[in-house]
């Protein structure tokens, strides 16, 4: 547990920033996948002022809204914003989901294509950073969607979610990832921080392998763990 939302976020950039150079180490490469929210912005703009491997770095999304370029509710935009006009990574080492794509269904087949040439097949990502809703969702696995049940894809759509439908990676590639890192900030998150910690199930949240997590939490997140 962490004092606030300014430590979390330093923490987590801090954490990325030190397992990205093992990475490459073991493998020449470093791939990791970044989910949305305030505090994940906040993370990657102290990530940005951190030493890291870009040259050796593949960025990838783990969910994005269908919405246009540039649109406020989209990631990239954020992500573009708080990182990537602060740092110089190889343009072909950021994978953004193609939610403008015409045929989505083909887009997620090519999103799932571009992982496995960077990660392998099965794609095994070093570093999968998600959040957790108030609902119990991350990434895009949100209660009651038809995508929980998706088995086969490594990436898939959603039915529309907050306004919008949605392309995210499922629990096959969040379970294969060798590190995930869980940003949970915030006091409406203190009841679901409590049940991914006990490993409840019934939340898309708690489906995800612990086997290989770390959570990073503030003081008001974790207000109900013992």
């Amino acid at each position: 547990m962490l004092p606030d939302v300014d430590a979390v976020a330093q923490r987590a950039a801090e954490f990325i920033a030190g397992a990205a150079p093992e990475a490459v180490l073991a493998r020449g490469v470093f791939a990791f996948a970044v989910s949305g929210g305030r505090t994940p912005w906040q993370m990657l703009r102290a990530l940005a002022e951190l030493s890291m491997p870009w040259a050796r770095t593949h960025l990838f999304q783990v969910d994005e809204r269908v919405a246009p370029h540039g649109d406020a509710d989209r990631n990239l935009t954020h992500m573009t914003e708080s990182l990537l006009s602060r740092v110089t990574p190889a343009p072909s080492h950021v994978h953004a989901m193609p939610v403008e794509a015409p045929d989505l269904a083909s887009g997620a087949v090519q999103y799932a294509q571009e992982l496995e040439s960077v990660a392998g097949t099965p794609p095994t990502l070093d570093l999968v950073h998600l959040g957790l809703g108030p609902d119990g969702h991350t990434a895009s696995l949100v209660p009651n969607d038809p995508v929980l049940r998706e088995t086969a894809a490594a990436v898939a759509l959603t039915a529309p979610y907050q306004g919008h439908p949605r392309m995210t990676l499922t629990y096959s590639v969040l379970d294969r990832a060798r590190c995930v890192l869980w940003v949970v900030t915030g006091s409406e998150k203190v009841t679901m921080l409590a049940r991914l910690v006990s490993g409840d199930l019934s939340i898309p949240a708690g489906r995800v392998n612990s086997e290989r997590a770390v959570i990073l939490a503030d003081a008001a997140a974790a207000a109900g763990l013992r």
